[in-house]
């Protein structure tokens, strides 16, 4: 039916989530019998700990626990945020005033967008990058500026193209994120110090989106971390990779309270609080011992080796240094672009990996294979690898 009514002008601004429409194209393959192994989402494939699916369950049986939360959740919970933030990264957080949980830290990126950025405003986006900064900022109207990350540089911002773009103006916002998705890239204490006098000079405000960093990683470390940076800077994080609790949509926003208050602002009108049982059982996750971490890594590190046979097999080449749930790597010399090249993996080994290009232009000539699959599946795509022609 024919009809005068148009979308909001957002809507043709935007093109579809990438892996939304090539998770369809292989779940059409596996419905013809193709068996695809996918390495391409990042979304854990292990439970929990026991300990939080209980806790889960025990609340989930109380007659009470059913109703609306509020916007800034269970005061334990904030509490054992800040206790988190306190023993991983060395940061004292207000669990009132400068902690607020979040349904995933995903979200949190079109929260903080809400609270700080006007149609117009400029918004610096790592390119490469996750999507959902560029997407979401575009949805908002706001005028994109991708700042290079590059592998001769370390995938590390250079601050002279970054102060270049500050001298024009009209910069409200800089997503930041390490380790680095996709790269494997990790930051040190001397990058997040430049990050934040670069926030403070210009009046930026730079926002760290920091959910790998228990993955593969000795020395997780915080923005805020840095003295002063809580004047300028935003943190999400979330346990999604870091308690295998994707699914459950449980991250946080830290700062200061003034910026904290502006995005529970944003937040009181979107969403109408947390399930109570989640946060509860969030609670119990954040207080696991140091064990926890260690057997998550140790079935990581075991996948990750698999991994870089895989990219061996393939020709590709990588930094072993790499942190974090992914493997990044260098495209052979003679190959062609990498959506051609994964499109040649998906239909001749029936592996799915995912293609550099789709996170910005830096990221064409790469492919990142994640670590979120069985050590048994991963050695089947090794030896399809091996099989291609």
């Amino acid at each position: 039916m024919k009809n005068n009514i148009e979308p909001a002008n957002r809507v043709n601004e935007i093109k579809e989530y990438w892996f939304a429409g090539k998770m369809r194209e292989v779940a059409r393959m596996n419905a013809d019998g193709q068996d695809v192994v996918s390495l391409g989402v990042g979304g854990p494939d292990r439970m929990p700990a026991i300990e939080v699916v209980e806790t889960l369950c025990e609340s989930a049986r109380k007659e009470n626990n059913h109703a609306y939360q509020i916007a800034s959740g269970l005061p334990e919970l904030r509490q054992a945020m800040s206790r988190w933030y306190k023993r991983n990264y060395g940061v004292d957080l207000d669990p009132d005033a400068e902690v607020l949980p979040l349904i995933g830290s995903k979200e949190g990126v079109l929260h903080v967008s809400l609270a700080f950025v006007n149609p117009g405003d400029k918004v610096l986006v790592p390119n490469p990058g996750y999507m959902t900064y560029t997407g979401v900022s575009r949805m908002l109207g706001a005028e994109i500026i991708p700042y290079d990350l590059k592998a001769d540089e370390g995938w590390m911002p250079d601050f002279d193209q970054l102060d270049k773009f500050a001298s024009e103006g009209g910069i409200k916002l800089m997503w930041v994120n390490y380790p680095n998705m996709p790269t494997g890239a990790c930051a040190n204490k001397e990058l997040f110090e430049k990050l934040v006098a670069f926030g403070k000079r210009h009046g930026i405000v730079i926002v760290h989106d920091n959910p790998y960093s228990f993955i593969l990683n000795d020395n997780p470390l915080s923005l805020l971390s840095v003295p002063g940076a809580k004047d300028i800077a935003i943190e999400l994080n979330s346990l999604s990779k870091s308690h295998n609790m994707s699914g459950w949509r449980m991250g946080m926003v830290v700062s200061n309270p003034e910026f904290v208050t502006w995005v529970r602002k944003m937040k009181s009108n979107i969403d109408s609080g947390q399930f109570k049982p989640v946060m509860e059982a969030a609670i119990k996750a954040l207080d696991l011992d140091e064990d926890w971490y260690r057997e998550l890594n140790k079935v990581y590190a075991e996948r990750r080796k698999v991994a870089e046979k895989i990219m061996d097999a393939l020709g590709c080449t990588y930094d072993p240094a790499q942190r974090g749930l992914f493997l990044w790597g260098k495209l052979p010399e003679n190959a062609p672009d990498s959506a051609t090249f994964t499109d040649k993996v998906l239909h001749e080994a029936k592996v799915f990996i995912v293609p550099g290009f789709i996170f910005g232009s830096n990221g064409e000539g790469y492919i990142r294979i994640s670590l979120c699959s069985p050590v048994d599946r991963m050695e089947v795509a090794l030896e399809r690898v091996k099989a291609m022609k």
